[in-house]
């Protein structure tokens, strides 16, 4: 791909607001993290004051991560077009709008149609927040700000589910578990005033042209997949539900052929196809989608057990998974600083089997106590679990990267967050199969604590043979993934997408 370098002052300082914009941005990608692990929390509290169903329920998870996949590439794709200042501040104000529906949603129906809506926005407002970062800092100074944007993701992992049971649980103004979602308001409207008058604005030359006709087949399909998939088990598995999801393959399978067709014809493509050619690529796709899976199931079935099979508050609930929020975020420094330099892909390799281990030995413990269970007992395999996936989650992005030729590196960064999104999605529908597929329909009160911690030994038993899948999937990624790949996603993005400042 040509890219074009943009004309400068050499010897111009740096825009002193640009530590302004840093701290707008961070803030809204901090934002965005928090409510995707904030909502899990207060999902049982949704559904027994809203009486929302068990399939609504994983609507209000899954909606959020299939609006956000669909329109990742697009909406970088448009700040790329429209100035990247322009496109966050839509987003981040269409994300306070959406948040605020979400906050007074009088149905289930209107809360899921919300997240729905708030996925969409998210998909505007995060592809700008690393491209507003290159258009803003020197490279000298591109390090340290990456480091800062790695320690707001640990901070927004560790703090979300905390937050949303302190917030479910203090029942502010008597609004329940609605100020989990109004407290973006003053956060947004708070960015949208200080972006605008901060954020330097910022375009491609050479943008790609956007591929709606690609979103419109990838969204077709994902919904003929995912909609019977959340409403079999409710509606005893109707004949339709299985029509359609045969059909969600036709509809891929014609995306695939567009795709390639539109390649081929203009160069700008929703999926660059070619990339697939590269077995480091493809595989590591594949274990990005399947982790996306694993951890879409997992989140959800481990909040419906401590909290409806095991009667726990939201508080105890998010108490309980404090301990694996720090491991991951230090297995992942330790990962990616320490043990991948060293050991390459075994470190993957190693993280897929302790995160597989601590799974079984949760399923072990919650075989053993029951629900006579305690939370200091969950610690154990909960620190194990979250060492694996910090070993696997911070590095797998530079591993599938690392063979993509670099005019491509951009794209296929791109299209690794859109099918980690996409995953999550599937497995979040995937729970209506092997965690309420195991229930009874009816349930007397003394039943529901058995029934739940049966389903969630059950779902664990299919988490563990996902890490297996995972572990095998790796061999096809490079041993030694090459040195300058750290951070090369986000440099070829630079060069694809390189800034043309506007004034």
């Amino acid at each position: 791909m040509t890219t074009q370098t943009p004309v400068r002052k050499p010897d111009a300082a740096p825009d002193r607001r640009r530590w302004f914009a840093l701290a707008i941005v961070m803030t809204a990608a901090f934002m965005d993290l928090v409510d995707v692990t904030i909502v899990n929390i207060a999902l049982p509290s949704i559904r027994r004051e809203e009486g929302a169903t068990f399939s609504q329920i994983q609507w209000i998870t899954a909606g959020y991560a299939l609006a956000f996949a669909a329109g990742l590439i697009t909406g970088g794709r448009l700040g790329d077009i429209h100035g990247r200042k322009r496109v966050f501040l839509v987003g981040i104000g269409g994300f306070t709008v959406a948040s605020a529906l979400c906050g007074l949603a009088v149905n289930p129906e209107m809360l899921v149609a919300s997240r729905l809506l708030q996925g969409g926005m998210a998909a505007l407002m995060v592809p700008q927040v690393l491209a507003i970062v290159h258009a803003t800092f020197p490279a000298h100074e591109r390090g340290k700000v990456f480091g800062l944007f790695g320690a707001i993701v640990g901070l927004g992992a560790v703090s979300g589910p905390l937050l949303g049971a302190l917030l479910t649980e203090w029942d502010l103004f008597g609004l329940g578990w609605r100020p989990i979602f109004l407290i973006n308001l003053p956060v947004g409207v708070a960015g949208l005033v200080l972006g605008a008058r901060f954020i330097t604005e910022s375009k491609a030359p050479k943008a790609l042209k956007l591929d709606l006709v690609g979103v419109a087949l990838v969204t077709l399909g994902l919904l003929m997949l995912l909609y019977p998939l959340t409403r079999g088990h409710e509606l005893d598995w109707p004949l339709w539900g299985h029509v359609s999801m045969a059909g969600s393959l036709a509809v891929l399978a014609a995306l695939v052929a567009y795709e390639r067709r539109k390649g081929a014809r203009d160069g700008s493509p929703l999926i660059e196809l070619s990339l697939f050619r590269v077995k480091s690529f493809a595989a590591g796709i594949a274990v990005q989608t399947v982790f996306g899976i694993g951890l879409g199931v997992f989140f959800l079935v481990w909040t419906l057990y401590m909290q409806e099979g095991l009667g726990w508050s939201p508080l105890r609930a998010g108490l309980t998974g404090v301990p694996f929020s720090i491991a991951v975020s230090v297995a992942a420094g330790l990962s990616v600083q320490k043990l991948v330099p060293r050991f390459g892909r075994k470190v993957l390799q190693a993280g897929a089997l302790v995160m597989g281990a601590g799974v079984l030995l949760y399923l072990w413990e919650s075989e053993r106590y029951g629900l006579g269970i305690e939370p200091w007992q969950m610690a154990l395999p909960l620190v194990v679990m979250g060492g694996g996936m910090g070993l696997i989650f911070a590095p797998l992005t530079d591993a599938i990267l690392s063979e993509v030729p670099r005019a491509h590196a951009g794209s296929a960064s791109g299209l690794i967050s859109t099918v980690q999104q996409m995953g999550n999605a599937l497995g979040l529908g995937l729970v209506s199969v092997v965690f309420f597929g195991v229930m009874g329909d009816t349930l007397r009160p003394s039943e529901v604590g058995p029934a739940f911690v049966d389903a969630f030994q059950y779902a664990l038993g299919w988490v563990a043979a996902v890490m297996g899948a995972i572990f095998l999937l790796m061999f096809a990624l490079p041993k030694r993934p090459a040195q300058h790949v750290e951070g090369a996603g986000e440099e070829v993005r630079a060069a694809e997408r390189e800034p043309e400042l506007v004034s």
